[in-house]
């Protein structure tokens, strides 16, 4: 066994190696170095509160950790980076059920210690308890509470979520009849029977509170839309944080604490900074979700013009500036190597290339950055789209790779559209606009985009990875 100092010294060495990891992921060019900082963090936590003061049943602990290593080196291997987004929400919805589990527990240890005689003795979790005044026994159950109801949210909110962007569950908004009432009456309830429960009434309490919390999580989150899912990733990885940082508090855990508030924190912005880029309310992204038209939406006239890679060769052999818009097919594709090579010779052939990213492109944030990087893709060249979009009028073409809504002019000209007000990637504005897709279908979210009928673009029907393919040997 450990001393407490030695586990309290490996505690703040982790939180400083968790702190530079976040930090460093905010850079492209740190990233690498800022994943190893986390996974040396996490190897300190684990192995020093293993061996703690007052830790024991390794007999079974042990194996179930190498089953659960296990898991996670064949799921990391399997999962491509396509998958990414619904394996995030996957793996938030196991911190939630954690979060319920340890509650679930801490209370029944509460109970045995408080039923037990006082010479009776107690080891692990149960020997803090004994140690508790009525007061701290009372935040315990507070903390409790808190960790169970938000780790319930956050399990069947990451549940859907993961359906949703896995396209097993229907990404348009659906709830059921009384909408919101329903959320409000589970949530006034919910608050009751934690009363009743801080006032001595039984476990059923917090049983009867965790299975509405499971109802919020899954009629909240059935109730947003798919394109607003990167928010919703962002949000659930925010509550997993709170999750255990509640529940570190019920096991008297510093690591855990401090581990949570950052991930929660840090959730909490990132879904801050989304919804600004989307010019999107919070509270109306989680409550009233997306999708719902404000009126009849604005017909467009034209048709989709078709062309072949031989005519965006030739446009992009006489263009001088070029900018490519990535978005969820191209990584559907897998097609970012042959956009790095197609990058490559236009730049040998001296001109300008760049590439515009919105704040949600993909299906989880930074997903497009972590491809391109993938693809060996100069990271001065990958701009965000405050930076370039005021450049697109400038641009002899632009070519989008599997984008849509971030690509949709009916976001600055209807006032109908459920994406009205969202800030997009102006490519309109350029000379040409070459969209790179499969079909004639509209985006995640279901809607049309007006783009894809303008006069100064073409449509390049097929697999992103095959058309690049095929276009390479003609770009000169």
């Amino acid at each position: 066994m450990l001393s407490q100092g030695l586990v309290s010294a490996a505690a703040v060495a982790a939180s400083v190696l968790f702190i530079l990891s976040l930090g460093g992921l905010s850079n492209q060019e740190k990233a690498k170095r800022a994943v190893w900082y986390g996974i040396v963090g996490m190897g300190l936590a684990v192995v020093f509160t293993m061996f703690g003061p007052n830790v024991g049943g390794y007999w079974w602990m042990i194996p179930m950790m190498v089953i659960g290593a296990g898991i996670g080196v064949y799921v990391a291997k399997k999962v491509d980076m396509t998958e990414m987004p619904q394996l995030v929400a996957a793996l938030h919805s196991f911190v939630g059920l954690a979060a319920v589990f340890i509650g679930f527990n801490a209370d029944l240890e509460r109970r045995r210690v408080m039923a037990a005689q006082a010479s009776e003795g107690f080891s692990a979790f149960a020997a803090l308890v004994a140690e508790k005044t009525p007061a701290e026994l009372t935040f315990l159950q507070v903390e409790v509470v808190l960790g169970v109801f938000i780790g319930a949210v956050t399990f069947t909110g990451s549940v859907v979520a993961f359906g949703k962007l896995a396209g097993k569950v229907d990404g348009k908004p659906r709830q059921l009849p009384g909408g919101h009432l329903l959320n409000a009456g589970a949530a006034i309830v919910s608050l009751l029977l934690a009363i009743a429960y801080l006032n001595g009434a039984g476990f059923w309490t917090l049983l009867l509170l965790a299975l509405l919390a499971f109802f919020i999580g899954y009629h909240l989150i059935m109730g947003i839309g798919g394109a607003d899912m990167p928010v919703v990733v962002s949000m659930l990885n925010s509550y997993s944080g709170w999750a255990a940082a509640a529940i570190g508090f019920t096991l008297s855990n510093d690591l855990l604490i401090v581990t949570g508030a950052l991930v929660g924190s840090s959730g909490a912005i990132l879904s801050y900074i989304m919804c600004k880029a989307m010019n999107r309310n919070f509270v109306n992204v989680i409550l009233g979700g997306f999708g719902g038209s404000k009126g009849p939406a604005a017909e467009i006239e034209g048709e989709q013009i078709a062309i072949d890679t031989g005519g965006v060769a030739s446009a992009l052999n006489d263009a001088d500036s070029v900018i490519i818009v990535p978005g969820y097919g191209m990584a559907v594709a897998q097609a970012q190597n042959a956009v790095s090579e197609l990058t490559r010779k236009l730049r040998a052939a001296g001109k300008t290339v760049r590439f515009g990213i919105h704040p949600v492109a993909g299906r989880l944030p930074g997903h497009m950055n972590v491809l391109l990087a993938e693809a060996k893709v100069p990271y001065d060249i990958v701009l965000e789209m405050d930076e370039i979009n005021d450049d697109f009028a400038e641009t002899d073409a632009v070519i989008v790779i599997g984008s849509n809504d971030i690509v949709n002019p009916a976001a600055e000209e209807d006032p109908n559209s459920p994406i009205a007000g969202m800030p997009v990637l102006k490519v309109w504005d350029a000379k040409q606009v070459f969209v790179c897709k499969r079909g004639q279908g509209t985006g995640y979210s279901g809607i049309e985009n007006p783009l894809f009928f303008k006069e100064n673009t073409r449509m390049l029907y097929g697999d992103a990875k095959s058309s690049i393919d095929a276009l390479l040997p003609l770009v000169e």
